[in-house]
């Protein structure tokens, strides 16, 4: 069977075997446009045979883009063609026909076509039929067409059979795309996702069978000194470029004129030395040195010794030599020291190596964090209000009732005094036998109840201030006797014992007596007021004991604590103990029985702390002059570490209800700061000093005592080791 030989199809069958991914890729940019109302461009190939209105030619189509030329299988052709121009849209056979095969059915082969312009055939068909030239339409028949045929827009000539062919909706979709840069094939996805076709892990098994050498690794030696030659050769100006001995050969060619007097205020033009730094030159001499100095300047008797004296340390005498004042300048004796001084400058100036530094320009401003102004951060305690004086002695401990209206403070002079705050007024003094070391008012608005520490007894103390209410329902809840339903061990009874007061006790206040077997140090309430802790730093295991005031209990919550105990915390909220030792922190889970976590302090000695009322906060003071805030959420470490004191630390407070805290120091001031805990937890705190006050006066190298907060006022306390208290608000 010839493979030439077209096969005519059905129309049925052409359009099952018409696949999207056979649309032609001809570019047909200048034959059509996207818009139906735009015209078609015209072009002539020679003046005497083109006609003017001949539409623009087109180079034949590839065979696999005939396919998709209409709906039908027949190519669209002009009504006034004759018959043998209206080719019948014929297909090879499937095994001969490819894409790449061009459409030739005109067989006259690839020849200049102006060949035919005086015939009225342009080829010959398979057949051997001639094809023979449509008509050329005026003007009138070409307005009428594009007037009347829809299809008119997309309408093209084939240049080899001189057919009109109208192009299919894909073959336009597929033009469209093209004119836009877009990828032909609409089925085609951009964001197909990612193949890695090559791994980018290195195998564990080289491809060849034996390792890379070690100098395969290694730079070459002996380039590196040839580098490094070439590159000093070029510094020294041994080696030099075209262009600079072009440069030189035209300076040598000039006339050179040369300077007599040389200028001693350049730098000389040293080749062998990079960038040559000139020595300092000597400070030109001054009154003190001339033959005849002014009378100031010349030494007296007690100069003269100091400067004998420092015959040994001669580098911290203010002059090298002992002015002397002559009658003339013949008069003036040769220098004795001439020669060892050149010496010793030649000597600075051939061993002392001189460099260039970079010297940075940094002003203090800038090392500095930007803080918001004081008053924008106000209200804060500013002015001393009110002194307290009636102790005799130093008062290292106080406290507020929960509602703030009166203050109770203990003295080295064994009293304590209950003041009215608003006044200032004495209203009460209880001697309680020994030096008060601390004391802790009761957290419970419904007890009027008051915790001292005097040497190794615990008093617990109705002060009688207040409510009458409240006072009376206080005694009346220690009147009762209660009886014990539990044995007390042997352990806890060789550490404290609670005991019943007297009648005379009683009527100074003095409800309970809590003996324990080493002196006290700390006393400090849990949040809800039945709970109360002690502190023995001698005790060892048994420093710390948790007592109960419902039940008269005692117990020793540790067998071995680690190190001395300083002071302990309730947490405000969660069933938490702080313990802080010498140098860490430690916080205990009371409902688990367990270690909760371990802060690291990095201080030497711990001498106080206070929780934040949100209680994510601590701050810990250091007799090492240091205040350390820790944020529990974010970090075991430090978030910030103050030295604002140049003495130990004894205290540190936090406001209730403001954000501020305090701390006092040996050096007798007490700082304000403003301490802002936000609810974001993506926010650091806000730390920023606001206040210095100094008012108290030392006594014996101690200073301020103790700093306490008003529960609901800005206000805050202070007590020193002059016997005051005084009021700043």
């Amino acid at each position: 069977m010839n493979p030439r030989k077209r096969k005519v199809q059905p129309e049925k069958d052409i359009e099952e075997k018409n696949d999207p991914a056979d649309e032609p890729e001809e570019n047909l940019f200048g034959y059509i446009s996207g818009n139906e109302s735009d015209e078609l461009e015209w072009e002539t190939d020679d003046e005497s045979t083109a006609s003017p209105m001949s539409k623009k030619e087109i180079k034949p189509q590839k065979h696999k883009a005939s396919k998709e030329a209409g709906s039908s299988s027949e190519v669209t052709a002009d009504s006034s063609l004759p018959e043998a121009a209206s080719v019948p849209y014929t297909e090879y056979e499937d095994e001969f026909d490819t894409s790449d095969e061009e459409d030739l059915r005109n067989t006259v082969g690839n020849i200049p076509m102006n060949w035919y312009d005086d015939y009225p055939h342009l080829g010959y068909d398979w057949d051997g039929k001639q094809i023979l030239k449509s008509n050329s339409d005026d003007q009138i028949d070409y307005f009428l067409k594009r007037m009347e045929d829809p299809d008119f827009w997309k309408t093209v000539r084939d240049r080899q059979t001189g057919a009109d062919v109208v192009l299919s909706d894909k073959d336009v979709e597929l033009i469209h795309r093209i004119e836009a840069s877009k990828i032909p094939d609409a089925t085609f996805n951009d964001y197909a996702p990612w193949i890695d076709w090559f791994t980018n892990e290195v195998m564990k098994m080289p491809l060849r069978k034996f390792p890379e050498h070690k100098r395969s690794f290694l730079p070459s030696r002996i380039e590196a000194k040839q580098v490094n030659k070439m590159c000093h050769a070029l510094r020294m100006g041994y080696m030099k470029t075209k262009k600079q001995k072009a440069e030189e050969r035209l300076k040598k060619r000039e006339k050179q004129f040369y300077l007599l007097w040389e200028k001693d205020d350049v730098a000389d033009k040293m080749r062998r030395i990079h960038d040559y730094i000139p020595a300092p030159k000597r400070h030109l001499p001054g009154h003190a040195e001339s033959y005849n100095p002014p009378a100031e300047y010349l030494f007296n008797n007690k100069e003269l010794r100091e400067w004998n004296k420092q015959a040994e340390t001669p580098w911290k005498r203010k002059l090298h030599f002992i002015p002397e004042k002559h009658a003339s300048l013949l008069d003036v004796p040769a220098y004795r020291d001439f020669m060892k001084e050149r010496f010793t400058r030649c000597l600075d100036l051939y061993l002392c190596p001189r460099a260039r530094k970079m010297r940075l320009t940094i002003e203090p401003e800038d090392l500095l964090p930007k803080l918001p102004s004081p008053r924008d951060l106000q209200p804060f305690p500013s002015v001393m209000s009110l002194v307290f004086t009636g102790h005799t002695d130093m008062i290292r401990c106080l406290s507020i009732d929960p509602i703030g209206q009166y203050l109770i403070s203990g003295s080295d002079d064994m009293t304590i005094k209950v003041w009215e705050i608003n006044t200032g007024r004495c209203m009460r003094t209880i001697n309680v036998g020994g030096v008060v070391r601390s004391i802790e008012w009761c957290p419970n608005k419904a007890l009027s109840l008051v915790a001292v520490a005097a040497d190794r007894k615990l008093l617990l103390i109705n002060p009688g201030v207040g409510d009458i209410l409240v006072v009376k329902k206080t005694d009346s809840l220690f009147k009762e006797t209660l009886e014990q339903t539990f044995a007390v061990s042997e352990k806890v009874k060789a550490v404290v014992q609670w005991e019943n007061t007297s009648e005379e006790e009683w009527d100074t206040g003095i409800r309970f007596i809590v003996n324990h077997f080493k002196e006290i140090k700390q006393v400090t309430w849990h949040g809800r007021g039945d709970y109360f802790a002690t502190v023995m730093s001698e005790g060892g295991n048994r420093s710390v004991v948790i007592h109960q005031v419902s039940t008269r209990h005692s117990q020793i919550p540790f067998a071995k604590p680690k190190g001395l105990v300083q002071c302990i915390l309730f947490h405000p909220v969660r069933p938490f103990l702080f313990v802080a030792t010498q140098k860490n922190v430690r916080i205990y889970d009371l409902v688990k029985q367990e270690l909760f976590k371990k802060l690291q302090t990095y201080a030497q000695w711990i001498s106080s702390m206070a929780i934040h009322s949100g209680g994510d906060n601590l701050i810990v003071g250091t007799y090492d002059r240091k205040m350390l805030w820790f944020d529990l959420d974010l970090s075991t470490d430090p978030y910030k570490t103050l030295r604002l004191h140049r003495n130990a630390v004894r205290a540190v407070a936090f406001h209730k209800r403001y954000p501020l805290f305090a701390s006092c120091s040996d050096d007798g001031s007490t700082i304000i700061s403003h301490g802002m805990v936000y609810n974001d937890l993506l926010q650091n705190p806000l730390i920023v000093p606001l206040k210095m006050l100094r008012d108290h006066q030392p006594h014996n190298d101690f200073s301020v005592l103790n700093v306490i907060f008003h529960p609901n006022q800005p206000w805050v306390f202070s007590s020193g080791a002059d016997a005051t208290i005084r009021l700043y608000t």
